[in-house]
């Protein structure tokens, strides 16, 4: 399952109608998510940018939920842009954090769908204002979606719509944000991202068991290592064993990078991973502490039923 990482730039979400109906349906019914609710986080503005960044980072998927405020997001929320897309995180030459998540906006808009057009008293349909932030996706190498937003969503007691009636408007807008986030869940980037973030999580535990690793190995594995090459599951299993006899448990991969290519008869997976690991004493590493980074490439498939399978593994030393 992925993991999302909803922003909410609502200023006051005590004050909301709305915004609190579709937050609550993502927190019960994703199985992994963070709502990160900036008016509670920060109300004095002052948002902590490494704390921001580490959320998403650690995205598959990342979801602007905010009202639609005079055409654009809250003041809140592009405060929260303003200090979080940084050079060399969101762009720049080192700038690849954000590069291939989803991205989604989802908004709430007061006024009817009628006014948002050329003969409207808003002129201009609401994708056209959705132009900076499609740009801000594009730049950060973000996968941009098309936005979930719904109108007539603003309720003044005896001047303005009815609660139920627009609590009902929030729920059908949860839901269909739900169904994108679950389609996008499913896509075989997503399931591959997945995959390889419970790999290197089950790799820094270091357990005896092979099991939950052979099980998704082809039999005629190839995995070509800085310590040799290996074969099939016995193959894995003799690599396996002989680095459990170096590191000890509980180290830390980091995935730097991920970049995945479907070939047609499977996926083609470039990795930029760092180990920072302990080593045994009465190892040929001598007890040393270690940082290193590698380059991983990866050969998979993946059956129709969503199953992923490693091919070729081969890891070089950076």
């Amino acid at each position: 399952m992925s993991h999302v990482v909803v922003i909410s730039g609502h200023p006051d979400l005590e004050q909301s109608f709305t915004n609190t109906v579709i937050l609550d349906q993502l927190a019960s019914r994703l199985d992994s998510v963070d709502i990160r609710r900036l008016d509670t986080l920060y109300p004095d503005y002052k948002i902590d940018v490494a704390a921001e960044q580490a959320a998403l980072i650690k995205a598959d998927i990342i979801v602007l939920q905010y009202p639609f405020y005079w055409y654009t997001m809250p003041g809140l929320l592009k405060k929260w842009m303003d200090d979080v897309m940084t050079f060399n995180f969101a762009y720049g030459p080192e700038g690849d954090k954000l590069k291939d998540k989803e991205l989604i906006a989802s908004f709430t808009v007061g006024g009817p769908q009628d006014a948002y057009d050329p003969l409207g008293y808003n002129h201009f349909p609401i994708e056209q204002f959705m132009y900076p932030i499609q740009q801000t996706a594009y730049l950060a190498g973000l996968k941009y979606n098309k936005p979930v937003y719904t109108h007539q969503m603003v309720y003044i007691p005896g001047v303005y719509n009815k609660l139920e009636d627009v609590q009902a408007r929030a729920r059908d807008h949860g839901n269909r944000l739900l169904s994108l986030i679950h389609t996008l869940s499913n896509s075989p980037e997503n399931r591959i991202k997945s995959f390889v973030a419970n790999w290197f999580s089950a790799m820094d535990k270091l357990e005896e068991d092979t099991s939950s690793y052979t099980t998704a190995l082809a039999e005629d594995l190839n995995m070509v290592m800085p310590e040799g090459t290996f074969t099939g599951h016995s193959g894995f299993r003799d690599w396996y064993a002989g680095a459990r006899k170096v590191f000890k448990p509980d180290c830390v991969h980091t995935i730097e990078q991920i970049d995945i290519k479907n070939e047609g008869s499977g996926y083609h997976v470039e990795l930029r991973i760092r180990l920072i690991a302990d080593t045994f004493e009465d190892s040929h590493l001598n007890g040393q502490s270690l940082n290193l980074l590698v380059n991983e490439v990866w050969k998979l498939s993946m059956s129709d039923n969503g199953q992923i399978t490693i091919h070729d593994y081969l890891v070089t030393p950076v």
